[in-house]
């Protein structure tokens, strides 16, 4: 296996082929510190919960207060750990040479797109298509 280094301030380009070594390594890495730092994130605040363990408040009002900022955190972390799961798909489709192309079409999901959202498994048109055919069926059921 041949180590692909990204040069400091490598930004991919059109104008370079697309997905080569040193871009798949570029979203490799970027996907790798998002991951990292969305668990880092909730391991802080899993500490927080557990050091507040504030459910044994007294007031009422200040239970109520903890219990719901408690729902919204575990909320967002349930976002998050979806998030880790499509960053995993991500990273596998760069080992398996999949990455950066439409899981519908085939076709490059180009790099603006990537830049954007790097877990995008769609181009922009095929996205659409895919949410004007959720609206639809979600309208015929309603």
């Amino acid at each position: 296996m041949t180590v692909v280094t990204v040069p400091a301030n490598y930004k991919p380009t059109e104008k370079e082929k697309y997905m080569n070594p040193v871009m798949l390594e570029y979203f490799r890495l970027k996907l790798t510190a998002w991951r990292t730092d969305i668990l880092k994130d909730a391991n802080v605040t899993l500490q927080e919960l557990q050091e507040e363990g504030g459910l044994q408040e007294p007031d009422e009002a200040d239970r109520a207060s903890i219990e719901t900022k408690v729902a919204l955190e575990l909320r967002a972390r349930d976002r998050q750990r979806k998030l880790i799961s499509k960053i995993d798909e991500a990273l596998k489709r760069i080992s398996d040479g999949e990455y950066g192309y439409c899981e519908d079409t085939g076709e490059p999901i180009g790099i603006r797109r990537l830049e954007a959202r790097p877990v995008a498994t769609l181009t922009i048109e095929a996205q659409e298509r895919h949410e004007r055919k959720e609206r639809t069926q979600l309208d015929e059921r309603e």
